[in-house]
């Protein structure tokens, strides 16, 4: 006779989610008994734009500067792609695939542009500063190869008629797109931007908007945006943590945190939308 119970279905696995670009998870810094980020939790999610906002002195710069390896955590611990690191440096940023741009652009006035974004490329070269010096074979081939992705970098910002130009004698959106152009000379999969529309107009932060969507979406490259600009965040962000005080108040897609409660009390008498 049959059996009237019908079989189980079979056991399914729980879904693991994708290693994180970034993760900080716990943060805890304090300066001189002062505490600038509490237990403070953050997730890129590979191929997205995670925004970090806050107002004035809510520990956006120190959480940046923890991504950057600038500043070594009191509490918590920073992994990327799954792998924990123990300490990280800013020097090691560029073989981790990361790159970053601060609030100063740190451009070099006495190299033209073209060259400023090279330096950027470098990562790539094999035969170093000593190899090109002494003339070793693949030493030109390699700095033509460096020169021609710079050239390509400039190119995809709508700067390349300002190669041969120096930095101190352009336009200062034109000088923070070279900022930008220098780190993705890199090729990073993961960009940390510091309020990249510092100083910007309209026009100009709306173009900033469209290419770090851009980045985004064609390169799959994941990034970090700490700004202050909160229409730019809003539009650009696929995640947006809220900082205040130190602490993180709020955490989801822009059309949650934009009507959170605890925002707006944060933002109160700030720029809010």
């Amino acid at each position: 006779m049959p059996s009237s119970t019908s079989a189980a279905p079979p056991a399914t696995k729980p879904a693991v989610p994708p290693p994180t670009a970034l993760e900080l998870s716990g943060i805890t810094v304090t300066f001189g008994g002062i505490t600038a980020l509490s237990e403070v939790d953050l997730a890129v999610v590979p191929g997205t734009v995670h925004g970090v906002i806050g107002p004035n002195g809510a520990g956006k710069t120190t959480l940046f500067n923890v991504a950057c390896g600038f500043v070594v955590p009191d509490a918590g611990t920073i992994s990327r792609a799954g792998d924990r690191l123990e300490r990280l440096h800013p020097h090691d940023l560029a073989g981790l695939g990361m790159a970053r741009t601060l609030q100063g652009l740190g451009l070099f006035d006495r190299v033209t542009v073209l060259e400023n974004v090279v330096v950027g490329a470098d990562r790539h070269a094999r035969t170093g500063f000593l190899g090109s010096l002494l003339g070793l074979p693949g030493a030109a081939r390699e700095e033509r190869a460096l020169r021609e992705r710079a050239m390509e970098v400039l190119d995809r910002l709508g700067i390349g008629a300002y190669a041969a130009r120096y930095p101190g004698s352009l336009p200062y959106p034109v000088r923070k797109r070279v900022a930008l152009a220098r780190a993705l000379a890199a090729e990073p999969d993961l960009l940390l931007l510091d309020e990249p529309a510092s100083g910007l107009g309209a026009a100009d932060m709306d173009e900033l908007g469209d290419l770090v969507r851009g980045l985004a979406a064609e390169r799959a490259i994941s990034v970090m945006l700490v700004e202050h600009h909160m229409d730019l965040v809003m539009r650009v962000c696929d995640e947006i943590t809220v900082l205040d005080f130190g602490r993180r108040i709020a955490h989801g897609p822009p059309d949650l945190v934009r009507n959170d409660p605890a925002v707006l009390a944060a933002y109160l008498g700030e720029e809010v939308d």
